[in-house]
Formats: C-alpha cells, structure tokens, sequence
C-alpha cells in the first residue's frame, strides 16, 4: 500500500527526472546553435560538446534578470591550439555566444598573379609632357 510518503519520494523523483530530460533538451539546442555559429565563423568545435558550466541570474537582451544557463565548449582555427567558447541559455533562447579572441584564417587567393615591377612601371608610365610627340 501506497502511503503519503512514498507517493512524495515517487513525485520527487519524476520532477528531478523531468528537470534532466528538459536540461538535456537545452544542453541539445544549445550544441546546435553553438555548431551553426562555428560554421559561420569558421572556426571548427572541438569535441563536439558543449558542458554545463553554471547555473545562474544573468541580464537578459531586454534588461531583464533571469534564469541562464551558461555552458562552454572548445574550438580551433589552426588544428593546432585550443580556444574556449561559451553560450548563454535563458530557456530555448540563446541570449549571447561568445569566442576567446583567436587568430583569422586567410583565405587563399582564387587565382594568384604575380607581376612583374619592371613591366607593371613600364606598362603604367606616365608621358612625359616635356617631351614631344612623334
């Protein structure tokens, strides 16, 4: 038989598993809002994860405080060094992303010319309006 007190442990323990199954949703749109934005950065996430950092009362767009959870990832431009990264969540909406300063990859030139500077000056002199014309 079923009494008060185990029906509040089994109501305790379905919120905390609720509570888990929604955070993992967040921690899920927080991975793939972070992955679009290193696409678009160029920037390439390492891991491929994003933890849970804090919990905790940020401002939010509007100024309002709120409930935000911050979670931090890892990237790279190089291959060679790791940069550190984090996302703030209130709820579903993405409040900030924000990438440690990191070095920018050049773009290889599409189609390289290399000119010569003795042609380029011949090519580009100016007349000499001292001189007569032929």
């Amino acid at each position: 038989m079923l009494t008060l007190g185990n029906i509040f442990v089994l109501m305790l323990l379905a919120t905390a598993g609720g509570w888990l199954w929604h955070a993992h949703g967040l921690r899920e749109r927080a991975l793939a809002q972070v992955k679009q934005h290193c696409a678009k950065a160029d920037v390439e996430l390492l891991d491929g994860n994003v933890a849970l950092r804090k919990i905790t009362l940020l401002t939010d767009a509007r100024g309002r405080r709120r409930l935000a959870r911050v979670y931090g990832f890892e990237f790279t431009v190089t291959g060679e060094q790791r940069h550190v990264g984090s996302i703030v969540m209130f709820g579903q909406q993405v409040g900030r992303i924000e990438l440690a300063p990191h070095p920018f990859r050049t773009p290889p030139a599409e189609n390289p010319q290399v000119i010569e500077l003795e042609r380029w000056r011949s090519d580009h002199r100016k007349p000499d309006r001292h001189q007569p014309k032929p």
